[in-house]
């Protein structure tokens, strides 16, 4: 019985937790400068004659007979359909979280630039000196918690892709007779026969292996209504 070995990892770029934003320091404004005069424009240089597009060359066959292959787990999470959709979610927490935070700074600014004020009364500027107090305490645990649930968020996008794609690399380093099979971000390569990598091959069935939505119900047609 051949056996082979399945060195891939299961972290890859399209689903890096992107850092959350933190506070902000305030905007300094640059000091206003007077206008300047207009400068006389030179004539713009010739442009270089763009050299002709390469060719994309086509995709090189498997070597007939290799033992040894890899696959990019970068280059199928962002040319699959199922990368596609797990980035599309970690972008839109992003963007939720990124909202909750920036509208939690800007009831911090607020409330400073009240607390500035000479008129304020000096029982409203204590109250409202803890209130800013409690404000960054809670701006703190919603940076921290955002943080946490988009890694939870990558953490299970990560697993739910393994389950898919684990099978499908396992299937075709059986038909091919692999006995190695590696991960391009983990093992090092430098160089290596570009017929060798199976990424396209596997991003082509993880797509074919996708469910399809189900069909809508379409009704069915009703006879005609009986002449009278």
């Amino acid at each position: 019985m051949k056996a082979f070995t399945v060195v891939s990892a299961l972290s890859f770029a399209l689903l890096t937790v992107p850092a959350i934003a933190q506070q902000k320091p305030p905007v300094q404004k640059p000091p206003a400068t007077s206008p300047a005069q207009p400068a006389l424009q030179k004539p713009a240089p010739p442009k270089p004659i763009a050299p002709p597009a390469a060719q994309s060359q086509p995709a090189r066959p498997f070597p007939e007979g290799a033992k040894i292959a890899f696959f990019s787990l970068n280059d199928v999470a962002q040319g699959s359909k199922a990368g596609q959709a797990a980035a599309a979610q970690i972008k839109a927490l992003q963007e939720k979280k990124v909202k909750e935070i920036d509208d939690k700074q800007k009831q911090i600014a607020t409330n400073q630039t009240l607390l500035q004020s000479p008129t304020l009364a000096e029982d409203r500027r204590a109250a409202l000196s803890k209130e800013i107090d409690r404000a960054n305490l809670d701006l703190q645990r919603l940076q921290q918690d955002a943080q946490q649930e988009m890694t939870d968020l990558q953490n299970e996008l990560q697993r739910s892709f393994a389950v898919r794609v684990n099978p499908i690399v396992q299937q075709l380093a059986t038909e091919k007779g692999l006995q190695l099979l590696f991960s391009r971000e983990e093992s090092g390569l430098y160089w290596s026969d570009s017929g060798l990598d199976l990424s396209a091959e596997i991003t082509r069935r993880l797509d074919a292996a996708a469910p399809k939505p189900p069909a809508p119900d379409v009704p069915a047609p009703q006879p005609p209504a009986p002449k009278k």
